[in-house]
């Protein structure tokens, strides 16, 4: 959930000034630094880019978008992390765009062909499904916190998204 707030702790524009490109993934373009649950906002935000890279490159699109987040969002993590001086500082929201984009998958894969009203049901549904797993963090999801840099900070995520993915693919492949 939250970083380690402490004394060490660098001011924020001290590491955008260092590492920008990083700082501007990793707060998912400054979102993270909304105040009250910057995770809320940070899944909530990754949504207009799942629904714009599917309407540019269908479920190819989405799946190449939820990979691109993840691969390039553990590196950025780690980077920020590290210049911040905290172990997962909570305006680090790169790690719930992911993993609400892998939540997503299979409501875009099964029910983007249906009515209008039940696909964004289904898409409020996988975000709240999404950081109600992200905090609460069952099994092994809260353990991969402990791994190291951007990966630790991105892993959680990343299966809490993960574990959504497949809840949502089975209920939806039963009542198809």
């Amino acid at each position: 959930m939250d970083g380690n707030q402490g004394s060490s702790s660098r001011a924020w524009r001290e590491i955008f000034a260092e590492a920008p490109l990083a700082t501007i993934l990793a707060t998912w373009f400054g979102s993270g630094f909304l105040p009250v649950a910057p995770g809320t906002w940070g899944s909530l935000l990754a949504i207009p880019f799942v629904e714009g890279a599917f309407r540019l490159g269908g479920l190819p699109g989405l799946v190449v978008f939820a990979l691109v987040a993840s691969g390039a969002g553990i590196p950025a993590a780690g980077a920020v992390a590290r210049l911040r001086g905290e172990r997962d500082p909570s305006p680090i929201v790169i790690d719930e765009v992911a993993g609400q984009a892998i939540a997503l998958l299979p409501v875009y894969a099964f029910a983007r062909a249906g009515s209008s009203t039940r696909f964004w049901t289904l898409v409020g549904i996988a975000f709240l499904l999404f950081r109600i797993a992200d905090v609460v963090k069952p099994g092994p999801i809260g353990k991969a916190e402990s791994l190291p840099g951007g990966l630790g900070v991105m892993a959680d995520d990343l299966l809490a998204g993960l574990l959504v993915a497949l809840v949502l693919a089975a209920v939806l492949a039963i009542l198809r």
